[in-house]
């Protein structure tokens, strides 16, 4: 007998949409085929509906430990749940940050006994932790993050010669937020001195300008290629750096690209009505860098789609421009940004699996997770396309309580949610008790 069947499913997966049943048992994808008449604990018919593997975030900030006023792990998780993210890499700009591998074993101790999604943390890099980075585990951690550009406490990495000895050394993929310091603190002054009280949301993409990701970016580049390294560039945002990353198959390359939802969906134009909520690090700038970041998406220059949700309190985000805090809460409405490009005909439903459930597995040699396979944990996200989803505060998930996105229709929802081969959210509700986030493995 096995644990569940979905029947009736059209499936995405592998760049081909086809109909069939999936089984599920112990955890795990233990049939897949055209018909499936067999005996199951639970049926469900999901005739006219697809079935997608769970998005792999590769960069959240659920704030835990020290910044649990924003969000926690346990919140944080239930949220992705409903926006069909079934597993998630948090980073290390928390408090204490994840500098040590001490702390690194400590959040996996934490997400242990709170986390409701799958998990797996970053390393963080500073100017003086270079041993701790050389003997990181790397069958435990997700990747080094190395912040190349502003960051909590002593996270900004901007010493010549640590950042040679972390791409030299670096055992893991390297993950790299990359915006120039100085070029931004140059752009804040002149900025602060030409509007004075005036200053606002309107001109973050001017303070955090092109010119400030680029020069960190290839700077980066230029790092890995000198020691042939393993980047990974996070959240790009300008037309300017596309023509650094080579179009193709994520397969063999050592210097890959990735973009967040919010930079797909959001431009200058945003920051009219929406204000401090979409001021994020690095920016959201002009609509030629949004068209032109779309564009290397769908070429392959860009390899992967994460959120880098960020929350903060309203609270927070309610003063001054020059003091709200950078980031934005985005894992519970991410999947339906995406598929909103589906329905204006830019993404394919194949396109978006690709970039962010395939291709997060690859990069970062993720075991038995990412793929509708047999033998495959059983991650699965069940769409309904054609029903339209209206953002209500009630309905948010996220401990700041708050989201860019309220009373935004999506012409999609999320049905169901299935992590582990077990029921987590269903018909617009998380399920009660649940405790099913595992600690994820990597085939490295």
């Amino acid at each position: 007998m096995y644990d569940l069947i979905l029947k009736n499913c059209q499936i995405v997966n592998e760049d081909s949409i086809y109909h069939s049943d999936i089984a599920i048992k112990n955890e795990r994808i233990a049939l897949i085929n055209n018909t499936i008449d067999a005996e199951a604990q639970e049926i469900i018919d999901v005739e006219g509906k697809y079935v997608i593997p769970g998005m792999i975030d590769d960069q959240v900030h659920f704030r835990e430990p020290g910044l649990t006023h924003k969000g926690s792990i346990a919140t944080e998780s239930r949220a992705a749940l409903a926006g069909g993210i079934t597993s998630y890499f948090e980073m290390p700009n928390v408090n204490p940050t994840t500098t040590t591998n001490e702390n690194l074993r400590n959040k996996f101790d934490l997400a242990s006994q709170k986390s409701v999604g799958n998990y797996s943390f970053y390393l963080g890099a500073s100017n003086h932790n270079i041993e701790e980075i050389k003997r990181v585990d790397t069958s435990l951690a997700a990747g080094l993050k190395v912040f190349m550009g502003a960051s909590t406490g002593d996270m900004l990495v901007d010493n010549p010669d640590t950042l040679e000895d972390i791409f030299k050394y670096c055992p893991v993929n390297i993950v790299t937020h990359c915006e120039d310091t100085p070029t931004i603190l140059k752009n804040e002054q002149i900025f602060a001195e030409k509007y004075g009280d005036d200053l606002n949301a309107t001109h973050h993409p001017y303070i955090r300008d092109d010119i400030s990701c680029y020069l960190s970016s290839s700077m980066a580049i230029d790092l890995a290629k000198r020691n042939d390294a393993n980047l990974h560039v996070l959240h790009l945002t300008t037309k300017k750096e596309m023509d650094q990353f080579v179009s193709g198959a994520i397969d063999g390359k050592k210097i890959t690209a990735e973009v967040c939802v919010h930079h797909l969906r959001f431009n200058e134009h945003d920051y009219v009505d929406l204000g401090n909520q979409i001021k994020c690090n690095p920016s959201i700038k002009k609509e030629e860098d949004r068209a032109a970041v779309m564009a290397a998406l769908l070429n392959d220059q860009i390899d992967i789609i994460a959120t880098d949700h960020a929350p903060h309190t309203w609270e927070e985000k309610s003063g001054p421009y020059s003091k709200a805090p950078a980031g934005l809460p985005l894992v519970q409405h991410a999947v339906q940004v995406l598929l909103d490009f589906y329905h204006d005909g830019t993404l394919s439903l194949e396109h978006i699996v690709k970039k962010t459930s395939h291709n997060v597995a690859k990069r970062f040699q993720i075991k038995d997770r990412g793929y509708i396979r047999e033998g495959y944990y059983a991650d699965l996200v069940i769409l309904d396309i054609e029903k339209p989803h209206t953002v209500k505060k009630e309905d948010l998930l996220y401990k700041c309580g708050w989201s860019p996105f309220e009373g935004t229709t999506f012409n999609s929802s999320i049905n169901t949610t299935i992590i582990n081969g077990h029921i987590v959210y269903k018909d617009s509700k998380i399920q009660e008790n649940i405790r099913f986030g595992k600690q994820i493995e990597f085939s490295r």
